[in-house]
């Protein structure tokens, strides 16, 4: 955990260990180039599934809110009445197989955001090594769907996309170096459709939306209550666990909500809460992010949950529906058109 919190904060700046890294950083570079340019000329298969694929990534390691950005980009599908699926390669899961995430699966084997992206969508969410591998599975379990958002991938070439959303949080680019001299997993600026930003100070142009708590902590019974209550007269002590890629972010925003946090725990991201015990001594409760609560209501039930509201502004939504209106396949709001790889050929464009 210290060494990942260091090489972040050196990620920030060019000091020297950023400049020992240089040369592997080149390496990693050309290394990166060489597979794009092999994809662009064929030699590597980029693989179309028939129907406008999404997706949504970043260019930048560690969490910059791609998970919340994706439910909000699905139900905003959703409302406009159109069938949505989304494929994740399940980052952290025990689990190699190509599967479909189901409602109460095991983080542990379809990794924790698919889990919570189908929890909180309800579309149907499938898992592969290969996201190819993942599409082609869920429309074939689903041929019905309109449209696929991939989970990160903006580096898997080898699945076709009709629309790119780089996601940065307040770092924006750091250092501005590749990996591992700086956080860039490729050069920025690069080509993409459409940016936003999930935090307070976009260090560059882009969307932005608005980041909040809820106003209900979730129980492990689906059971809400409302988060003022743990923000009475003197407050009620609260510890709040987090294993996300900057755990302080969640921590923060609970005691600008007047919650008293007893104790910051801040876990490496994706943890899989197996052996973790709640320390002694205890708060009174025990506050987590909703991601956490697919794996630690299993051990520790009394944990609730704070949902994290995302809510891009609208242009952004705006900008997305004109992008997909110009990508043949896509089946606008009150059309009754079928997704292009169930339309017979002789209508096909």
């Amino acid at each position: 955990m210290r060494t990942g919190l260091r090489l972040q904060r050196e990620w920030l700046r060019r000091g020297v260990l950023a400049w020992l890294l240089r040369p592997v950083a080149a390496l990693y570079g050309v290394s990166f180039g060489l597979r794009r340019l092999l994809y662009r000329v064929g030699l590597l298969k980029v693989t179309r599934i028939g129907i406008p694929v999404i997706v949504v990534g970043n260019v930048i390691a560690g969490g910059s809110g791609k998970t919340p950005v994706l439910i909000a980009i699905v139900r905003h599908l959703q409302r406009q009445g159109l069938r949505v699926g989304v494929v994740s390669r399940g980052y952290g899961r025990e689990t190699v197989d190509c599967r479909e995430v189901l409602l109460g699966a095991d983080p542990r084997e379809v990794g924790d955001e698919p889990a919570l992206i189908r929890h909180a969508t309800g579309s149907p969410v499938f898992v592969a090594r290969r996201r190819v591998e993942a599409a082609q599975a869920l429309l074939a379990r689903h041929p019905d769907t309109h449209v696929i958002v991939s989970d990160d991938g903006l580096q898997h070439l080898a699945l076709a996309r009709e629309v790119e959303i780089c996601v940065f949080d307040d770092r924006g680019v750091g250092n501005g170096w590749l990996l591992p001299a700086g956080p860039l997993r490729e050069a920025w600026p690069r080509q993409c459709d459409l940016v936003l930003h999930t935090g307070m100070r976009p260090a560059f142009a882009g969307f932005t939306a608005i980041r909040e708590l809820g106003d209900e902590v979730v129980h492990s019974n689906e059971m809400r209550t409302p988060l003022a209550d743990l923000v009475a007269t003197g407050g009620e002590k609260v510890d709040a666990v987090a294993a996300i890629a900057q755990p302080d972010a969640f921590f923060d925003m609970l005691e600008a909500r007047g919650v008293r946090v007893e104790h910051r725990i801040g876990l490496p991201d994706h943890h899989d809460f197996d052996s973790w015990l709640w320390p002694h001594p205890r708060a009174t409760h025990l506050l987590c992010t909703e991601k956490d609560a697919m794996k630690l209501w299993p051990s520790t039930p009394e944990a609730l949950a704070v949902p994290l509201n995302f809510t891009p502004e609208q242009a952004f939504f705006t900008a997305l529906d004109v992008k997909l209106s110009s990508v043949d396949g896509y089946q606008a709001a009150g059309t009754a058109r079928l997704p292009r790889h169930q339309r017979p050929a002789d209508v096909e464009r």
